[in-house]
């Protein structure tokens, strides 16, 4: 229905923005506005005003700016349409009446609501019943409670064909009915119609206001062809535009302003169970464009949850790209990664909700993953190879709607491609003006973390055994920010490493700013004398406002192949590989003074500059001769 713009003024003008605003947010009078903390972000000094007289409200923190009707859709995750009817009501305004062909259609679909809400009453019903035994036992299994079950009015479809058809029957619903409602089958070759769900345990899917549309069943029996079953597209339902435990998601997650998606209803419940009651579902197929929207009703950035295995990566990847083009301002996706091998349900039996909190907080943007998408099992060893992959990687924002966001991307994308190939910013060539050469394929091929600037006489160095080592003498790169991460994130899960190596770890120049922030904190923490363990490590983190650094590294999937710096390495493993692993970024100060000094020499054979290159190679000489004895 459209609304004109006087019945939207006479709204406005009997409610006071502040009026509907404060019902969520503690305002104080500064003049003529008045002012709060951002329901939007966290923050301790108010930037968030509301004026009465403009009626308007701005967040300075976040941008956001609206009406009262904006804030109804912001806070409450209403549609605009949904927005104007509540107002109205509250401001005593009569909304205009509707056409005769949109009478007809909302009361075909009220009546077809009335079906569905029979129908879910009688799947409740009969989930208390004899046949209902197995059903029963399997969510008993689960490990739901009663409470939770009745919330989610979990239910029944026996084996019958004609249970549910019958019941409906009488009470004088028609087939007709029933099957526009999606519960039955029929057609001409079908001499009777007969139910849709059968033997099932039901799960009712509501619209926004919390209405039964549809159902979703989990099949007991192993012989049926689908063990999830949707009901069909219908008047009242579209499984691409709807998620599952929407609207009662919607309070807990503008608490939380997050909200959480799960694989499935089980998922969903379990979550909810386990206190994180702001998660829904989609249906059964892959997110949609409309569903994303409805997700930034909820929250800006959604966390996708996956399975960690391969199967749930690529699941990862097709949603990222799903939502890439739609992206905006402001609004996103996140990805969670589940230990390989569990569900949400299985790591919150196992290890309970606090550690599905740590998988949420550990996830990773949406370029992140894209970027992964790309990197994963794909050589890089040839010129030809690296050119294709630098054009798949330039080619990903040109999809992207947004003309800033798209921007933004193609930045961002340059940025990692410099760093991937060592190169130099604007055109990935090395320091000496001929082309870099990647460092081979990414980490478990052959070719380590990352690629080379390259353009160096290796042979008329002299090959010392550090250097033949080293990434320069193999045709690779000097250590990589990749190498540095892997270090740091051994350190952050095996914080007791850190004593006897402290020294060593002082003296490894890192480039990234915020790794070598977090590296030098890590170091002044677990020196000073008291046993910090991991937990207590990461708390010290995050009252010093490092916690964001350390949660990349530890929602980086790349890294998590690496086995020894795992939490959950066996300490001898995780020691050795930390040994490795430093020595590999020790030598790597000495490969890029390495290169400094030959460049310098290129460019001016002086005696001081080949002296100060002779210098660096007696150096790293020394070093070997320091690891061969160690």
């Amino acid at each position: 229905m459209k609304f004109s713009d006087q019945l939207l003024d006479d709204i406005r003008a009997r409610i006071r923005v502040s009026e509907v605003v404060g019902r969520k947010v503690g305002l104080k009078r500064k003049g003529r506005e008045f002012a709060g903390l951002s329901p939007f972000n966290q923050e301790k000094t108010p930037s968030f005003f509301v004026n009465d007289e403009k009626q308007f409200y701005h967040c300075f923190s976040s941008g956001k700016h609206g009406d009262i009707f904006k804030w109804m859709m912001e806070m409450e995750g209403l549609s605009f349409p949904e927005a104007v009817e509540r107002l109205a009501d509250e401001a005593g305004v009569e909304l205009p009446k509707a056409t005769p062909q949109d009478m007809e259609r909302e009361k075909k679909r009220a009546g077809l609501i009335d079906v569905m809400e029979m129908a879910d009453a009688f799947f409740r019903d009969q989930f208390k019943g004899g046949r209902a035994k197995e059903a029963r036992a399997y969510i008993e299994r689960r490990g739901l409670t009663p409470k939770t079950i009745a919330e989610f009015g979990i239910g029944y479809a026996p084996g019958d064909r004609q249970a549910l058809r019958g019941h409906l029957s009488a009470r004088n619903i028609t087939d007709a009915q029933m099957a526009e409602a999606g519960l039955i089958i029929h057609g001409e070759d079908i001499r009777e119609p007969y139910d849709r769900f059968r033997d099932r345990i039901m799960f009712p899917i509501g619209d926004a206001r919390g209405r039964t549309i549809a159902f979703g069943g989990r099949a007991l029996s192993a012989d049926v062809p689908a063990k999830y079953l949707n009901s069909p597209d219908t008047p009242l339902f579209h499984k691409g535009s709807i998620v599952y435990n929407f609207a009662r998601a919607r309070k807990p997650a503008f608490d939380a302003q997050a909200v959480l998606v799960a694989e499935g209803y089980m998922d969903v419940i379990a979550l909810a169970q386990a206190g994180l009651a702001h998660a829904v579902a989609p249906l059964g197929t892959a997110l949609t464009e409309d569903q994303i929207g409805l997700l930034w009703r909820l929250a800006p950035e959604p966390v996708l949850c996956f399975d960690g295995d391969r199967a749930g990566q690529a699941a990862a990847y097709r949603a990222a790209e799903r939502a890439l083009p739609v992206l905006k301002a402001g609004h996103s996706v996140r990805f969670a990664f589940l230990p390989d091998g569990k569900d949400p349900d299985d790591l919150i039996k196992t290890a309970g909700p606090d550690a599905m909190r740590d998988v949420i907080a550990q996830a990773q943007p949406l370029y992140k993953v894209l970027w992964e998408k790309e990197v994963t099992d794909r050589r890089i060893d040839t010129p030809e190879q690296r050119a294709e992959f630098q054009k798949s990687i330039r080619a990903m924002p040109r999809v992207i709607r947004d003309e800033a966001v798209r921007e933004h991307y193609a930045q961002t994308f340059e940025q990692q491609l410099q760093t991937f190939f060592g190169g130099q910013q604007g055109n990935l060539r090395s320091r000496d003006g001929r082309s870099g050469s990647s460092g081979g394929r990414r980490q478990g091929q052959g070719g380590g973390f990352g690629g080379s600037r390259g353009g160096f006489n290796r042979a008329a160095l002299g090959a010392t055994p550090s250097l033949m080592r080293s990434s320069l003498g193999r045709g690779g790169a000097p250590v990589t920010s990749r190498a540095h991460e892997l270090l740091v994130l051994t350190v952050l899960n095996h914080p007791w490493l850190v004593a006897d190596h402290a020294e060593a770890l002082a003296g490894v120049s890192i480039s990234d700013p915020s790794l070598d922030s977090l590296l030098n904190e890590i170091i002044d923490v677990s020196t000073q004398g008291d046993h910090l363990d991991r937990t207590a490590l990461h708390t010290h983190l995050e009252s010093h406002g490092l916690s964001h650094v350390a949660h990349r590294l530890l929602s980086d999937q790349a890294l998590k192949t690496v086995a020894f710096s795992s939490g959950e390495a066996d300490p001898a493993v995780a020691e050795e590989g930390f040994d490795a692993t430093l020595k590999e970024c020790a030598a790597g100060g000495f490969e890029a003074d390495l290169q400094r000094a030959q460049a310098d020499f290129e460019l001016d054979p002086s005696e001081e500059n080949w002296s100060r290159l002779e210098q660096i190679k007696r150096m790293m000489l020394e070093q070997d001769l320091k690891d061969t004895a160690s």
